[in-house]
């Protein structure tokens, strides 16, 4: 079959739910000649309501589903449905999309929400014959009708146990579902009771009357509601489960940043007492120091005093530019103490000292020796280290370092 325009609105609809009786077909014939147009008459009853997607689709008898049309047609929506003969209304098969085979087929009228509200008595297309005509009103032909009426009512009956079926599959679903439901809260369980009470209202209204029609499909309406309410809460407790995994993971992170910054306060108490140690290691080396710095000296004035000198009395002053020893020893503050000693001409009586072979006080022939020898070599009269005589400045920064 060759289809020119988009496809009706279709769902997989249950004979039990339809309504087959709000439209009705007229003037249906029991065959029609291949090869012709069709014209199906249809009357729409009181409490009807067309609208504009509904369509008419030709079907094989033995349907289950309004997705099984050969071909279909759109309706035509009456302007005025007060008036009677705006209820009468007509659609035309082109004959091109029309069967080929010797099938029975009907017609059914199908809403926009896919729901069949009105289906027609069985036909076929072959030609019609004289003996077609003439057994109209013979026996033959009730027989005839009478084994079609059973082939439909087995059908019907097949059709049905298929939907039955499928209905106990729903329902076993729909308890399985039930029972994962319960496990989200005492909501869940409120809305799963809401359900499981509408879905008995609805049972009920399918198998009452068809003035309920209305009331079913606002109940309709308030499942698909409570049903996305659920997927909502269900959307909502993902993203609850995905703000924990969130918190857990900033608590990862900050609970790494405090074994840090605790390894970090570890290091940092470490290097302290290290620096407390270092440092009381120094105060303490400091302290021996000043000790050895004084024990030093009360030695050098004790050497002094024995060398006859008075310590108070020593040149502290820095020499000008004009004395003789002040290009040569610019790094003594306070002169050199002992420069009256080495570099006098003749010595003086204070520097006269026994004689170590003869003992004598005065002047002798080894002191007069040691005072020839003196400028080949300078001697520390603290620790007695010598210098050689070219070394001058040296000897006077040695000699100086045992002041301090």
């Amino acid at each position: 079959m060759e289809e020119t325009i988009k496809d009706p609105p279709t769902s997989a609809v249950l004979l039990d739910h339809c309504h087959f009786s709000q439209v009705i077909f007229n003037s249906v014939e029991k065959f029609y000649t291949p090869g012709g147009d069709v014209t199906c008459h249809y009357t729409f009853t009181q409490h009807f309501i067309p609208r504009r997607k509904d369509w008419i689709g030709i079907f094989r008898v033995g349907w289950k589903t309004t997705r099984e049309y050969y071909t279909f047609m759109w309706v035509t929506l009456p302007i005025d449905l007060n008036n009677k003969s705006a209820k009468q209304q007509e659609v035309q098969f082109k004959a091109y999309y029309l069967p080929k085979d010797d099938e029975y087929y009907q017609f059914c009228y199908v809403d926009e929400d896919g729901v069949v509200r009105g289906a027609s008595i069985p036909f076929q297309f072959r030609p019609e014959n004289e003996e077609d005509i003439l057994v109209v009103t013979t026996q033959e032909e009730l027989e005839t009708l009478q084994s079609i009426n059973k082939k439909l009512e087995l059908k019907v009956k097949e059709q049905k146990d298929y939907w039955e079926t499928e209905l106990l599959q729903l329902k076993e679903q729909n308890q399985k579902m039930s029972s994962e439901n319960e496990k989200m809260g005492i909501r869940v369980d409120q809305l799963q009771a809401q359900l499981s009470t509408q879905e008995k209202e609805m049972e009920k209204l399918v198998q009452g009357d068809q003035d309920k029609t209305e009331q079913l499909e606002q109940l309709k309406k308030e499942n698909d509601h409570l049903f996305l309410s659920l997927t909502e809460q269900r959307k909502d407790q993902k993203k609850l489960e995905q703000t924990v995994e969130q918190m857990k993971q900033n608590e990862t992170t900050a609970m790494k940043k405090q074994q840090e910054l605790m390894d970090e306060n570890f290091d940092l108490s470490k290097r302290l007492s290290e620096n407390k140690i270092i440092c009381n290691a120094l105060q303490r080396e400091k302290e021996r120091l000043e000790g050895e710095n004084d024990l030093l000296k009360r030695e050098n004035s004790r050497l002094l005093s024995y060398m006859g000198l008075d310590f108070n009395s020593l040149p502290y002053q820095v020499p000008t530019s004009d004395e003789g020893g002040a290009g040569q020893n610019p790094g003594l503050a306070y002169g050199n103490p002992y420069s009256g000693i080495q570099e006098s001409s003749s010595p003086s009586p204070l520097s006269i000292k026994k004689c170590p072979i003869c003992k004598a006080d005065d002047i002798c022939d080894h002191t007069l020796e040691q005072q020839q020898m003196q400028p080949l070599c300078l001697n520390c009269p603290i620790c007695d280290k010598i210098f050689p005589a070219t070394e001058k400045q040296i000897f006077e920064d040695h000699v100086f370092c045992h002041s301090l």
